[in-house]
């Protein structure tokens, strides 16, 4: 069984390396309008440059799962705004995807929470659209759109969560194909469970990513020997190992906020059952320290008796 483990967005190991400089539309409508383009031009360039140190570390380091930032391109879907940001950085784009190949990085988007195909409102179920045509667009211009993943929630109930969970399988039939097939479901720790998160990836035939803090923080009716070979089942068609999100509570009176570090005990079952199943798995840690909370959970696994370290950014228990 292997493990190899991954961060968020942004290594807190690199000085001033944002990968998300932003552009409030405020801002953009206060420029000239002959600085407008260039102000989205030069905050883009800074992202994608920091993105690109961001993969220079992890492959300097071998971690070879990264989770890119959603906030790459500024006011890349706003509706008065929405401009291409392919054509002025191809090269720059093709460049990154080269590194991601190269390197054989696995590399993820994970839009917002307001990307969800659950509301009543038509006006949501579009934007949710072109949120995901947006993060593929990302994927497409590096070229790795067929290797990567776009992970969203289900979203709200909204009063009546048999509802929701039928009108996201009717407003889902709006989003493109192709981006379906790479599209990841994961539990909340609010609402939608991990039996019922699955549920709906059986039924829509989408990969089920899970996560193990909103598991224990929104149990469901199964047990995790009866869900974890379930949830690793949908991962199957995509011939890829099964990602599984990672962090543990802040505080118990604040269970549900992510802590800075992971704690392993708080993993402990997670890793004993996944041990039993001797699956091969990817954690993407959460946790608010990110490449830092990483290492350290790295070097307390592989403290446990039978756990290898094999990498920068692996272990490996027989």
């Amino acid at each position: 069984m292997r493990i190899r483990f991954g961060y968020v967005s942004q290594s807190m190991s690199l000085w001033d390396a944002s990968p998300s400089k932003t552009v409030t539309y405020t801002r953009f409508t206060q420029l000239p309008a002959e600085e407008r383009m260039e102000k989205l031009l030069t905050v883009t360039a800074a992202n994608l440059n920091n993105t690109e140190r961001m993969l220079h570390y992890n492959i300097g380091h071998e971690i070879e799962l990264y989770r890119f930032s959603s906030s790459i391109v500024p006011l890349a879907t706003h509706p008065e705004v929405r401009w291409d940001f392919v054509t002025p950085f191809r090269d720059k784009w093709s460049g990154i995807g080269e590194l991601v190949k190269k390197h054989r990085l696995r590399v993820s988007f994970h839009p917002n929470q307001f990307t969800l195909f659950t509301s009543p409102r038509e006006d949501v179920t579009k934007n949710a659209v072109i949120d995901m045509e947006y993060h593929y667009r990302m994927l497409e211009a590096m070229g790795v759109e067929n290797e990567s993943l776009i992970n969203i929630h289900i979203g709200g109930a909204y009063g009546n969560k048999e509802e929701s969970l039928e009108r996201f399988r009717v407003n889902l039939k709006s989003l493109p194909a192709h981006i379906k097939e790479i599209m990841t479901l994961e539990n909340d720790d609010k609402t939608y469970t991990t039996d019922e998160t699955l549920n709906i990836c059986q039924l829509e035939g989408v990969t089920n990513i899970f996560d193990y803090h909103h598991h224990m923080a929104n149990l469901g009716e199964g047990s995790l020997e009866q869900l974890l070979p379930e949830i690793f089942a949908t991962w199957e068609k995509r011939d890829l190992i099964p990602k599984i999100h990672v962090s543990s509570p802040k505080s118990p009176s604040a269970f549900r906020s992510h802590a800075d570090y992971v704690d392993v005990e708080f993993l402990q079952p997670l890793l004993s059952i996944l041990h039993s199943l001797k699956q091969d798995v990817d954690f993407m840690i959460e946790a608010k320290m990110k490449d830092l909370a990483m290492l350290k959970l790295i070097e307390d696994i592989s403290k446990i008796r039978g756990v290898k370290r094999i990498s920068g950014g692996a272990v490996e228990w027989k």
